[in-house]
């Protein structure tokens, strides 16, 4: 229960703080908006991915956005651990009666929470880019962005409990994130790039939660395809731009949460610890 206790508090500090920051969320939700209107816009313009002409660059890259948003916010989250560190407040936190791997958790759970929040703006935009939305797409797109999140938040507390200053940490996130973010798929299908790069879009967990947002987003879109009504997830499944079927790719980001979740909990407790 004391655990419990904690990952309860932790998690709604971490809420109320992101709260009271307006200017983090319209920064947050702005940026993967202004990539879409202006990357995804220009590109859209003379871009055939895979010779079909039923998706263009604009609708691919969209689940992308998504994903970018949920990386950047997520993974930035775990920084108040050095935050609190520095200014004292963790130091209170851990002479409480309460275990050490309730805290780690509680972050994680804080930092999915802020990047669900920053989803449901890009997930409202969608039908201006021609994306019919559903009930339960939405309630699936929430998911998903939960569960990546997750285990995105869960990779920064691995690294942040290790890291003595925010500017050591903000170093290692840069050279961190834009690997992960460009290997996702999110910008290019994974089906045109190299062999070598395949094995480490692969390898890559963001890669999975990409291609989930995308089989969703393309499964209630329909267009004509010869005469044939098809949905864009066909399509897409066809062409090579989606790589997974939805079952595997939830099931990879789910064993990405667990281990994640853990080895930042164990990661935290250690640090602490010494």
């Amino acid at each position: 229960m004391s655990g419990l206790l904690a990952v309860y508090t932790i998690w709604l500090r971490e809420f109320k703080i992101f709260t009271r920051e307006k200017v983090r969320l319209i920064a947050g939700a702005g940026q993967p908006i202004i990539y879409l209107a202006v990357l995804g816009n220009g590109i859209t313009s003379g871009a055939r991915l895979n010779g079909t002409t039923h998706i263009d660059y604009l609708k691919f890259m969209y689940p992308g956005v998504i994903g970018m948003s949920i990386l950047f916010t997520s993974i930035f989250s775990a920084l108040s651990i050095i935050w609190d560190r520095e200014f004292g407040f963790l130091k209170e936190v851990l002479v409480a009666p309460v275990p050490r791997w309730g805290v780690a958790i509680g972050k994680s759970l804080g930092g999915a929470t802020v990047a669900m929040i920053q989803a449901v703006i890009l997930i409202a935009i969608a039908p201006i880019i021609g994306i019919s939305l559903s009930v339960t797409m939405v309630v699936m797109l929430l998911f998903l962005a939960f569960l990546m999140s997750f285990a995105v938040t869960s990779l920064g507390v691995v690294i942040a409990s290790r890291m003595q200053s925010m500017q050591s940490f903000q170093m290692v996130m840069n050279f961190m994130i834009m690997p992960l973010y460009f290997l996702s798929g999110a910008m290019f299908p994974m089906s045109s790039a190299p062999q070598w790069m395949k094995a480490l879009m692969t390898l890559d967990p963001l890669s999975y939660g990409v291609d989930a947002i995308r089989n969703v987003v393309f499964s209630e879109t329909f267009v004509d395809v010869d005469g044939v009504r098809q949905t864009l997830a066909q399509v897409a499944h066809a062409s090579g731009l989606l790589r997974w079927s939805l079952p595997f790719d939830v099931a990879m980001m789910t064993v990405a949460a667990v281990v994640l979740s853990a080895a930042g909990a164990w990661s935290f407790s250690q640090s602490q610890a010494t």
